[in-house]
């Protein structure tokens, strides 16, 4: 499938280099350094030339590149370019030009123990942790043992989890964390509102344990098939761990799985119907002449009142040609930032259905021609724990394994917004 992987720095050097077949040189590490990394117009991951297929991803100022000569499936592709990128994370953490030339050998070994010939192998993070090690090196007699349980694991139904993991003390972890996407137009309609959410888990669960998860009554998954109420929670799509056994959450919307050991993510998902909005934002701006701007911004947190939203921080633009902004808040700090022709208003913590106000003069240099103003949108951060704006909940969670140990299991939810919660005004 892959004829090549490169690792090239932002200036175009080679860092790493491996040919798996004979039908390219290591001269094709040019061509893409001429036609991608030196001409700034290029901005599509799949470069073709010919015959060749040039695949790169981006992470810190550095491409990581796979080169076929083939119909390669894109998708695999790109899981591939992504799974070494978690793998080398997991090893040493950032993954840089520095990081890279101080793991030189240890990159070889993992590129080729998850590619053979070009085709992807077993790329679990655990299963390679076991036998390409960078702390210690294990002794001859544990090592042949060690072996044995890698080939076992690698070669049997759950690579991604070895059957003699022990705890002392059995717990799982559950993060349910949801970033709200909102786009509200000037007269208070909303233009787009989705939630991205993934489901996170920590498992340090002995043995082998089989664990099911449920989730809301009324969960519907494609909404074009089903006409679900009013209350459903609505899924547009979602996305599994290779663990999770997709027939039985088809027919029964119960997520059984074998947890790997550790943490991983459980399953991501989107949605785009019956989204709550937990923060109201309600702008009054108005321009006096062509010398003041005046603003009257009230914020409402829409849940109940033993919740709150912590860490707020409202981004509320100023024209240009500001001077100086007047600020006038019963709750937090504002300041203005020039720099970025802002006023930054941050409030530690919102209660359930308090309401913070916000008032200012902005002051405006005069100009000999006048400009009118984009009145870009304000952007609002902002997280709230045990809140999930989609509705989705977790109805339970069970462990089931063969000793019956008592195993302890938490849940947390968590809504949060980054740059991505805009008002216009």
């Amino acid at each position: 499938m892959i004829s090549a992987f490169f690792i090239f720095n932002q200036k175009g050097e080679v860092l790493i280099s491996r040919l798996y077949r004979t039908d390219f040189k290591r001269s094709i590490a040019d061509v893409f350094r001429i036609q991608v990394v030196s001409n700034s117009d290029v901005r599509s991951p799949i470069i073709t030339l010919g015959s060749t297929s040039f695949f790169h991803v981006r992470v810190n100022n550095l491409y990581v590149v796979c080169v076929t000569k083939t119909n390669a499936n894109a998708a695999l592709v790109f899981e591939f370019c992504y799974r070494f990128i978690s793998i080398a994370k997991s090893y040493f953490g950032k993954v840089d030009e520095e990081s890279v030339k101080n793991n030189f050998v240890l990159i070889y070994e993992l590129i080729d123990e998850i590619s053979d010939y070009g085709y992807p192998q077993n790329s679990e993070i655990d299963t390679l942790k076991s036998y390409i090690t960078t702390e210690s090196v294990i002794s001859s007699a544990i090592a042949a043992e060690e072996s044995s349980k890698i080939t076992t694991q690698a070669t049997g139904a759950t690579s991604w989890r070895r059957g003699d993991v022990k705890y002392k003390k059995n717990e799982a972890f559950v993060d349910v964390v949801e970033t709200v996407n909102l786009s509200m137009s000037a007269k208070g309609t909303v233009l787009r509102a989705d939630v991205d959410g993934h489901i996170q888990m920590r498992a340090y669960l002995s043995g082998t344990p089989e664990c099911k998860f449920g989730l809301n009554d009324k969960l519907v998954i494609d909404k074009n098939s089903q006409g679900g109420a009013s209350d459903a929670v609505e899924l547009d799509d979602c996305r599994f761990h290779q663990c999770v056994r997709l027939n039985e959450f088809d027919s029964t919307r119960t997520i059984s799985f074998v947890p790997p050991d550790g943490e991983f993510e459980l399953m991501r998902y989107r949605s785009t119907s019956n989204v709550k909005l937990p923060l109201r934002v309600i702008p009054t701006v108005n321009e006096i002449g062509t010398t003041q701007v005046s603003y009257n911004i009230s914020v409402k947190a829409n849940f109940g009142n033993k919740l709150s939203a912590t860490n707020v921080v409202l981004r509320i633009p100023t024209p240009l040609n500001t001077t100086g902004v007047d600020c006038k808040v019963a709750n937090g700090k504002a300041k203005y930032v020039p720099a970025e022709n802002v006023v930054v208003w941050k409030i530690p913590r919102i209660q359930g259905g308090q309401e913070c106000t916000f008032s200012a003069t902005a002051g405006l240099t005069s100009t000999t021609t006048r400009q009118v103003w984009a009145r870009p949108p304000i952007d609002v951060d902002f997280e709230v724990l045990m809140l999930t704006a989609s509705g989705l909940i977790v109805r339970f969670l069970k462990v089931f394994e063969k000793s019956n140990y008592h195993s302890i299991k938490w849940v947390r939810y968590l809504t949060k917004a980054s740059g991505s919660y805009q008002i216009r005004f």
